[in-house]
């Protein structure tokens, strides 16, 4: 049995990958060899389950302090993106070091160390599954393999994005993470080196070619699982990533198919807009009544306490009542025309203008606000938490579970999306039209039309955002990416994939001012545009214990940018 069977114990495994799995068989003292583990009836379906169980409704970093930020794969979506400028944040937002470059993204502080911590964990939840299924997996285990490979990969094509200064497409030799399997030995993991863009992705398309062959018949229960389409959108963001254009448009053709477009009804739904699965959701996860995320502390460690402000009457949540709520840049929202329906998921600026200008209007702002909420008062309140005191870019993509708007125990047990059949679109029309733009092209301008009738190809080909890298073309792509998956983890990958810069300070910037960084004040990863903190620091805990290579430790700007002119 190879070494890291032989230390299996379930007082290492995370108690949150684990509850209940295998009571029946642990001895006096807490412990069960891998053997007792294997053989326990239901133990293998329980670790599979566990795999895709444990991305959310947990504190699994610091259970005791039930940080706000602690509650799973969705908290780093945010942790990413509020790197870039597409989503604004308030001053004392929890997310406002990773949007402000502070001194805790260094390798000594909790910050470096929590993404490690949750990404290894569940690299070792997909690990613990495949040594239970063994080389060559018994048709009733094959299923539960394909998944573990299919999420190992996932977790994966993560790490190496974020630890990687550049992307595979512009460096195949940048460094990214090492590569902890099944089979690697714990004698091995002090010297286990970080592999390379090219080694990396190169075991990742492995996991996902037998996550193909293992899932290639199986049945899902639910949308929480995933099954061969989301194997097949793996699939396609890894291609893109490499830039192996036509293998990006197979694949991500292969995704779509069973799926269907979520129409504006869908999109803006007050009761059920991005908290429910529906038919254009691949992938998702959910939280659960009976999660630690929504049943202590108010509920407040939890995704929707981050992301839902309709709660107001609830007096919890911190972007309802607490001040820190989440907006849209304002020149991305600018850029999206009144015709695009996408468009009413951010409350207009002009409402917030023309507020202020009626002298305290608020009979008028609650008509205003009535076409896009059920509670517009509510929204005012929100608003008058925060720093900036306005409506203008509040988002209202993500709606409480049911359009519930005071119990925030209920509207807090939403689902999230981790894949869709739109970036799946998307992805197929940036890769056609890399090898052929007249087809990229269209597929893109038929996308395009089903969110806004009127939209004409050509209006984003300029804003480069200092990159000479993408083509025009594909700076159309990334602007429908970025209005349709704002918010949903994308962002931050793509401007270090496409190599963009990010501006904050422009006429009218609704972004902190401390914060309104260009390209002109702040370190950049050499040969790259983007700046050096969308490079993660390793947590100490492994550079001390192990002779990887570090990341450099992001410097903050110590001046303000001039404004930028479109």
């Amino acid at each position: 049995m190879k070494q890291i069977a032989k230390i299996f114990s379930i007082t290492a495994a995370a108690a949150v990958l684990l509850s209940g799995c295998i009571k029946e068989i642990v001895p006096q003292g807490g412990k069960a060899s891998f053997d007792q583990a294997n053989e326990a009836e239901g133990s293998y379906d329980n670790f599979v389950a566990a795999i895709t169980n444990s991305l959310a409704g947990s504190f699994a970093y610091r259970p005791a302090a039930q940080w706000p930020i602690d509650y799973g794969y969705p908290s780093f979506f945010l942790s990413r993106d509020v790197m870039g400028q597409d989503i604004t944040l308030e001053e004392q937002d929890w997310y406002v070091t990773q949007y402000g470059c502070g001194t805790s993204l260094g390798p000594s502080y909790a910050l470096a160390q929590v993404p490690w911590t949750y990404y290894f964990m569940w690299v070792k939840s997909c690990n613990i599954v495949l040594e239970m299924a063994g080389d060559e997996p018994s048709a009733e285990r094959r299923s539960g393999a394909g998944i573990a490979h299919a999420m190992r990969a996932m977790f994966y094509m993560d790490l190496a994005r974020m630890y990687a200064p550049k992307s595979y497409a512009k460096d195949p030799n940048a460094q990214t993470v090492p590569w902890v399997g099944n089979d690697t030995q714990l004698s091995e993991l002090p010297t286990t080196p970080r592999l390379t863009n090219e080694q990396m992705w190169g075991k990742i398309l492995e996991d996902l070619d037998k996550a193909e062959q293992y899932l290639a018949d199986y049945k899902r229960p639910n949308v929480y699982t995933p099954d061969l389409s989301v194997v097949y959108g793996l699939k396609a963001r890894a291609y893109l990533t490499m830039e192996k254009w036509k293998e990006a448009e197979d694949y991500a053709k292969k995704a779509q198919q069973g799926y269907t477009v979520m129409t504006e009804d869908v999109f803006n739904s007050h009761t059920d807009g991005f908290n429910t699965p529906n038919g254009a959701w691949m992938f998702a996860l959910t939280f659960k009544d009976n999660d630690d995320n929504i049943l202590q502390n108010d509920a407040d460690g939890s995704w929707g306490s981050q992301m839902i402000i309709e709660v107001s009457p609830s007096e919890c949540g911190y972007a309802a009542n607490y001040g820190q709520p989440k907006r849209i840049d304002r020149h991305l929202f600018e850029t999206i025309p009144a015709t695009d329906f996408r468009k009413k998921g951010f409350i207009d600026f002009a409402i917030a203008e023309s507020f202020e200008k009626a002298a305290g209007d608020t009979l008028g702002a609650l008509r205003k606000l009535e076409a896009y909420t059920d509670d517009p008062e509510g929204i005012l309140t929100t608003a008058e938490a925060t720093t900036s005191g306005t409506v203008g870019g509040l988002e209202l993509k993500f709606r409480p579970k049911g359009g519930e708007h005071a119990n925030q125990y209920k509207a807090f047990t939403v689902a999230v999306p981790l894949m869709r059949v739109e970036e799946m679109k998307l992805i197929e029309a940036e890769a056609a039209g890399m090898q052929d733009e007249a087809r990229g092209i269209a597929l893109l301008t038929a996308f395009a039309k089903t969110r806004d009738p009127q939209y004409v190809y050509g209006k984003h080909s300029a804003e480069t955002y200092g990159s000479t890298y993408a083509k025009p073309f594909q700076n159309e792509v990334w602007w429908q990416r970025r209005v349709e998956l704002w918010g949903e983890g994308f962002a931050y990958y793509d401007i270090k994939r496409l190599d963009k810069q990010v501006i904050r300070s422009y006429a009218g910037s609704n972004h902190i001012e401390l914060y309104r960084w260009n390209a002109d004040v702040y370190n950049k990863v050499e040969g790259t545009n983007y700046p050096d903190w969308m490079t993660l620091c390793f947590p100490q805990t492994q550079t001390n214990y192990s002779n990887i290579e570090p990341n450099p430790i992001p410097v903050a700007p110590t001046a303000t940018s001039p404004e930028h002119k479109w």
